[in-house]
C-alpha cells in the first residue's frame, strides 16, 4: 500500500518561512514525478510546484518565493516557502505519480491528505 505523509504546515506571520515535506512509502515503489497543490475555499485548486525527472516547475504566482526539491534516496519531496503572504493560506496537498518494479510506463497516482498552512498576523 502506497502512503503519502505530509508535514510542515502551521501558523506563520507574513514574511515568514515554512518547509513542507511529503514522504512516499510502499514496497518496491518508485516515484516518477511529485507535485504540490493547494486548495482554498473560494478558489480553484492550484498546482504550485512539480518535480519531474530532472526538471522542476513552479507556478508564476509563487516562483520567486517557493522552491521544490526532491530526495530520491528518501522518496521525499520538499516545498520551501519563503516570504509568505496571507494569500498563501491554504491546504497544501502532495501528489505522486508512482510505478512498481521498474514498470515506469504504468504510472499510478496517489494523493496525500494535505497539511494546513495559515499565514496571519
Amino acid at each position: 500500500q502506497v502512503r503519502l505523509a505530509e508535514s510542515g504546515g502551521g501558523l506563520v506571520q507574513p514574511g515568514g518561512s515554512l518547509r513542507l515535506s511529503c514522504k512516499v512509502s510502499g514496497f518496491s515503489v518508485d516515484i516518477y514525478d511529485m507535485a504540490w497543490f493547494r486548495q482554498t475555499p473560494g478558489k480553484e485548486r492550484e498546482m504550485v510546484a512539480m518535480s519531474k525527472k530532472d526538471d522542476t516547475t513552479v507556478a508564476d504566482s509563487v516562483k520567486d518565493r517557493f522552491t521544490i526539491s526532491r530526495d530520491n534516496t528518501k522518496n521525499t519531496v520538499y516545498l520551501q516557502m519563503n516570504r509568505l503572504k496571507p494569500e498563501d493560506t491554504a491546504v497544501y496537498i502532495c501528489r505522486a505519480d508512482c510505478y512498481f518494479n521498474d514498470d515506469y510506463e504504468d504510472l499510478e497516482e496517489y494523493w496525500g491528505k494535505g497539511t494546513l498552512v495559515t499565514v496571519s498576523s
